[in-house]
C-alpha cells in the first residue's frame, strides 16, 4: 500500500548499562511514523535521546546500550528481530546514515573515493570499474567538479564541508529510501551549513527519499523539515507539522526552545546586544523515573498534578499532538 508508513517506531525504549546497575533510560516508549518522501525533524537538547534514536533504528547501539522494548518496522519488516548479517544488508542499501562528525565516519588513511566504492561494492553485484564510475558520479552529484580529483584525496586534505559531502555520498550511494541524519551540520560554519542543507533538500527531492533529520537547532529544522517531533528526557512532548508547531507551540518546552532562537538582528533598540532568553536548569539523566512530567522542574506553568501523573497525548488541533496538562480540556486518545 502506498499510504503505508515507510518507518514505524512503536513504544521504543533504549537503556544503557551503568556501573551501579541502574540503567539510564535514554528513550522511553517513543512512537512515531515516517511516510515515504517525508522529512521528519527531531528537536531537543543534548542528552534528550536523539542520537540513541538514530542508532537504535539501524541496530547500531554501542555495547552498553540495548533496546528494552518496542518495535522498529521498516517497509513492514521488524528490524529489531533481524540478526547482524541481515541488518548489514539493510544499512547502506535501504537506510543511509549521516553523522555529525565526518572525520570519525571516514577512514583517515584511505582515499575518500575508495571509501565510497567500498559502500557500493558491499551492496551491489558490480565490478570494481563500475563501482568506481558510480563513485565518481556521486562526487559530481554532491557538487565536486570533475577536475578536482577529490576521490584521490585523504580526509585530512579536505575541509569540514568537503568531508561532509563525502559522507553524504556514502550515505546515498545505493539510493536508500530512508536517510537518518544526526546533526550533520552542527560542526560547520553558517555558510557551509546553508550549503549542506541546500544540498540535502535537493538530493531528497531528486531521489525521492525520506529523511529523519535530528538537530538541537530549531532554525536548521525550519529549513528542511515537513513535520517536527520534539523530545525531552527520552520522551516525545510535542509532534505536528513544522509550520504549525513554530507558529503555535503547545508545550512549554517547545516554547522555550523557540524563544532561544536568535533573531536576524540580535540587538536592542538602543543599539546594544540583546541577551537571548534561556530555559532554566538542565535536562535530567533518567535512571529510576518517578511519576510526572519530566519537564515539570523547569516549567514555568507547572501545576500540582504535573509532578504526580504522567501527561497523556492530547490533540488540541488536528494533526498536532502534545503531552501537557495545560491542554487537558480536550479528550485524550
Amino acid at each position: 500500500m502506498e499510504d503505508a508508513p515507510l518507518l514505524e517506531v512503536r513504544e521504543l525504549s533504549v537503556h544503557y548499562r551503568t556501573d551501579d546497575e541502574t540503567p539510564v533510560r535514554a528513550l522511553d516508549a517513543l512512537s512515531f511514523e515516517l511516510a515515504p518522501g517525508e522529512t521528519m525533524g527531531v528537536l531537543g537538547e543534548s542528552g534528550c535521546g536523539k542520537t540513541s534514536l538514530a542508532l537504535a533504528i539501524p541496530g547500531l547501539l554501542p555495547p552498553a546500550g540495548s533496546i528494552a522494548g518496542g518495535s522498529v518496522r521498516f517497509r513492514g519488516q521488524e528490524l529489531i528481530k533481524l540478526d547482524e548479517r541481515r541488518l548489514e544488508r539493510v544499512r547502506g542499501a535501504e537506510i543511509g546514515l549521516i553523522f555529525q562528525e565526518p572525520t570519525l565516519a571516514l577512514h583517515p588513511t584511505r582515499r575518500v573515493g575508495s571509501q565510497i566504492v567500498e559502500v557500493i561494492r558491499a551492496h551491489r553485484p558490480w565490478g570494481r570499474r563500475r563501482c568506481r564510475d558510480e563513485s565518481e558520479a556521486w562526487l559530481a552529484e554532491v557538487g565536486f567538479a570533475a577536475g578536482e580529483r577529490i576521490g584521490d584525496a585523504y580526509p585530512h586534505q579536505l575541509s569540514g564541508g568537503q568531508r561532509q559531502r563525502i559522507v553524504i555520498s556514502q550515505a546515498l550511494a545505493c539510493r536508500p529510501s530512508l536517510v537518518i541524519a544526526d546533526e550533520p551540520t552542527a560542526a560547520l560554519d553558517s555558510t557551509t551549513q546553508a550549503q549542506i542543507l541546500a544540498l540535502l533538500r535537493h538530493l531528497k527531492e531528486r531521489f525521492r527519499m525520506a529523511l529523519l533529520y535530528i538537530s538541537h537547532d530549531p532554525q536548521v529544522l525550519a529549513e528542511i523539515a515537513d513535520r517536527l517531533l520534539v523530545m525531552y528526557a527520552g520522551r516525545r512532548v510535542e509532534q505536528g507539522p513544522l509550520e504549525r508547531v513554530f507558529r503555535k507551540p503547545l508545550h512549554p518546552y517547545t516554547e522555550g526552545l523557540l524563544r532561544c532562537m536568535p533573531p536576524l538582528v540580535a540587538s536592542s533598540p538602543a543599539g546594544g546586544r540583546r541577551e537571548l532568553p534561556a530555559i532554566p536548569g538542565s535536562a535530567p539523566v533518567v535512571r529510576d523515573p518517578e511519576p510526572g512530567c519530566r519537564f515539570a522542574p523547569r516549567c514555568p506553568y507547572r501545576m500540582e498534578r504535573c509532578t504526580a501523573h504522567d501527561p497523556v497525548r492530547l490533540r488540541p488541533e488536528p494533526g498536532h499532538s502534545v503531552w501537557c496538562f495545560r491542554h487537558d480540556e480536550d479528550e485524550p486518545d
